[in-house]
């Protein structure tokens, strides 16, 4: 142990050792004393790619390290040329197990030269970086790639490319690097059932910056590395109240008004969710092959757990590597995004108490490379469940060799009411038989007010939602959301897999959505949200087929699934929610039917769902546990 942390360990006596979750127990200065002692490092070094840009990387090798070592690659968009956090304590725990760590900034960010791309060229840079890397005399040749949220997503796509070199990977929270992968067509979390996400507006104007400060392209290293000590290049951009500003209407104009220059956000916002150009980024789909083992983590309160539990699934299922597709673990939590390190004792989401969640996060991070980059299979033995998922409420770590479970069963539950499902107050009812025909409930829809998001799976969006589990009584008050609960449960029933829900409506409006959401009724009365999802109705027939409605017709909805893992305890209700928004999560519908996002002006909706072949279906585990 170096003297930094060798004295605050000598004065915490709580501390008994040191291991990489324990790092968050130590100050910043600590933790870059102890870098310093245990690595030999290179800052700001431009990786040619095969255009001609530089890419800039710091190289951290153990010191006095000798012949050729394993590589562990964390590519990033983020301010981490200078250590920090998660970063930092990866790179500590690497090298003083042997491995060089690299990280290298995207292209377009900070100290790499070119224009910045969502996820970064994953299937050029991100290939050539690894060429590059297996070519250096310190390299064996082996390369994991490790990383959260866009240091993951950018991984997905060059997994596709089965360089010779890529190892092994472990994507955290990779969501957004999903184009399309079976039942999700989401292109990069910009769309849950083609209704846009707000987060990404808040995430593009505090990322993208077109224009910025670059250091001269013919300084020699060493000046490079001196530079990279006193600056770090980051746009000082104005703050936003983005509580406010993420009501402004029209959508596409809203990084406009703030003062910035036509850039990614104005691609996007205009592209509907089959527009060929979502081909053209880094995005990663289905067809495009899978050829790296992988130990995924995933957590129930994310932004986009449904495409990471389907693209899991399917790279298990690729017949482009046989080897890959035998080597795909899972690790989901309760936490939210990227939320690991927090895993523990005494574990809180949102409001609610989850118990211990401990897990050997970076235990089985380093087990996987050892396993993959040094060959030792015993570090990460054949015998590891694929599936290691927590289950809410139970509380509990459960482990299967699937996902759903293996011997889950569908239990669809029925929409059922009087007519007078609205409100908290109402009569909705979730029930085993199907309702009387022609019974249906109606509410009106208006843009102008909609349902607020109150937690559920977000993230990275300048606080206008916190995520996590919250109750939902304040949201099911209104008369515009219809509330249907079953009965209460006599003994528990665990929920496992893809919920999935059918709904049949009709609408007033030529176009408008449906909301759905899972519930946890606890005997108390508070209503804890599990997950939720979104349609629009136009692309009932398809994303590539967007059809208006007619008044007084009758349409079949197929909400995206919820992916969750929760054990309704006896005396518990499952509860389902339907609605037409969930904002700000969610952009609102305008019910015109034009082009949504270039509109200042809506109309209101009266909106209703029709009984008899509206229901969810959730995948159960067991009536009892």
């Amino acid at each position: 142990m170096s003297r930094p942390l060798l004295a605050l360990f000598l004065a915490t006596s709580a501390v008994q050792a040191v291991s990489a979750q324990d790092y968050s127990k130590y100050s910043p200065e600590a933790l870059e004393g102890e870098i310093a002692a245990t690595a030999d490092s290179r800052t700001a070094v431009l990786v040619p790619m095969r255009d001609g840009i530089r890419l800039s990387t710091n190289i951290y090798t153990p010191k006095g390290a000798r012949g050729r070592l394993p590589v562990i690659l964390w590519k990033t968009p983020y301010n981490e040329h200078k250590l920090k956090g998660s970063s930092l304590r990866y790179a500590i725990e690497a090298v003083k197990r042997g491995y060089v760590f690299i990280v290298q900034n995207e292209r377009g960010r900070y100290f790499s030269e070119g224009k910045y791309e969502i996820l970064g060229y994953p299937q050029t840079d991100g290939y050539d970086t690894l060429s590059w890397i297996a070519s250096q005399g310190w390299s064996n040749g082996k390369v994991g790639t490790l990383g959260c949220s866009s240091s993951a997503e950018w991984q997905l796509a060059l997994a596709a490319q089965n360089h010779p070199a890529h190892a092994a990977m472990v994507p955290m929270s990779a969501g957004a690097g999903i184009g399309k992968v079976g039942r999700f067509q989401e292109q990069g979390n910009w769309y849950t059932g083609g209704v846009p996400r707000s987060l990404f507006f808040v995430w593009l104007y505090g990322v993208d910056n077109p224009i910025r400060a670059q250091l001269p392209a013919d300084i020699d290293e060493a000046t490079r590395a001196r530079a990279t000590l006193n600056n770090d290049l980051a746009a000082l951009k104005p703050k936003v109240e983005w509580n406010k500003h993420i009501k402004y209407l029209p959508v596409a104009d809203m990084l406009k008004t703030l003062g910035e220059p036509p850039q990614t956000f104005d691609r996007l916002i205009a592209r509907t969710p089959d527009d060929p150009d979502w081909r053209k980024g880094g995005l990663y789909h289905e067809d495009m092959g899978w050829g790296v083992p992988a130990l995924w983590f995933n957590s129930w309160y994310d932004v986009s757990i449904g495409p990471n539990m389907e693209l899991f699934n399917h790279a298990r299922s690729t017949t482009t590597d046989a080897e890959a597709a035998a080597n795909q673990y899972v690790v989901v939590g309760p936490n939210t995004h990227c939320g690991y390190a927090r895993l523990g004792k005494d574990t809180t989401v949102g409001e609610r108490s989850m118990g211990d969640t401990s897990f050997d996060v970076d235990g089985a991070v380093f087990g996987w490379f050892d396993r993959w980059l040094k060959g030792d299979a015993k570090a990460f033995p054949d015998s590891t469940p694929h599936v290691r998922y927590f289950a809410m409420g139970a509380n509990e770590w459960r482990s299967n060799e699937s996902w759903p479970p293996k011997g889950t069963q569908m239990m669809r539950f029925y929409l059922s009411s009087g007519g007078d499902a609205n409100s908290l107050n109402g009569g909705g009812r979730l029930v085993a038989t199907i309702p009387s025909a022609g019974q249906s409930d109606r509410f009106r829809y208006d843009p102008m007010n909609p349902v607020p998001t109150v937690g559920g799976g977000d993230c990275c969006n300048g606080g206008i939602v916190v995520p996590g589990a919250f109750d939902q009584r304040g949201v099911e008050a209104r008369n515009d959301v219809l509330v249907y609960s079953s009965e209460p449960l006599k003994e528990p029933l665990e929920v496992s897999g893809f919920v999935e829900s059918v709904l049949n409506v009709s609408s007033s409006a030529p176009d408008t959505d449906f909301a759905v959401k899972l519930v946890d009724v606890a005997p108390d009365g508070t209503a804890w949200i599990i997950g939720d999802t979104i349609f629009r109705a136009r692309y009932r027939n398809g994303f590539d087929k967007p059809a208006m409605m007619k008044p007084g017709e009758t349409y079949t909805i197929k909400p995206s699934p919820i992916a969750t893992s929760i054990r309704f305890g006896a005396g518990h209700r499952i509860r389902i929610e339907v609605t037409s928004s969930n904002f700000p999560k969610f952009v609102r519908n305008l019910n015109t039917g034009g082009p949504n996002e270039s509109e200042s002006k809506g109309q209101v909706a009266d909106n209703v769902v029709h009984h008899g072949q509206s229901y969810v279906e959730l995948p159960v585990v067991s009536a009892k546990r």
